[in-house]
């Protein structure tokens, strides 16, 4: 694992994320612009990354960080594997070191957001193996029939 974006990092978050086919354009240029974002302004953003290497290629990565307002709450913005290294438990790991880290500073709960489309279901069972909870749903969040999901886990 490493903690540092690196310049290299913004094509391949675009590349990690795209390779999913899970996101819209918007959303992957948005998972881009977090990584662009951190590496012009540091760590004044609260953009924190974790990102997974396998023989020297990144294969997954998180963006997580504190939430305004809220002294121990972090949010996970980001978590994506590139479907040529999923089902190898990359995700566990990084989620696990995602959750050392967010500790590390001070988090005591991480809070991720999905949708609740059947699109997203194995999104969804992915929070639930790794000890994620279901805290609320808001309903036709996205679009009429598109809930957005709150799962949260406890970490401090």
């Amino acid at each position: 694992f490493r903690t540092t974006p690196e310049k290299r990092d913004i094509i391949r978050v675009f590349e990690i994320v795209e390779s999913t086919k899970f996101f819209y354009d918007h959303e992957v240029e948005i998972a881009v612009e977090l990584v662009t974002e951190r590496l012009a302004h540091g760590e004044s953003t609260e953009y924190y990354f974790v990102f997974a290497e396998v023989d020297g290629v990144t294969a997954a990565y998180s963006c997580f960080g504190p939430i305004a307002m809220s002294k121990t709450s972090f949010d996970l913005y980001w978590i994506a594997t590139h479907n040529d290294f999923r089902g190898k438990g990359i995700g566990r790991k990084l989620i696990e070191e995602t959750c050392n880290q967010a500790r590390n500073m001070g988090c005591s709960i991480i809070i991720a957001e999905t949708s609740g489309l059947d699109h997203y279901a194995p999104t969804r069972a992915f929070y639930i193996s790794n000890k994620f909870d279901l805290e609320a749903i808001l309903k036709d969040f996205y679009t009429i029939g598109d809930d957005k999901l709150f799962y949260t886990k406890r970490i401090g």
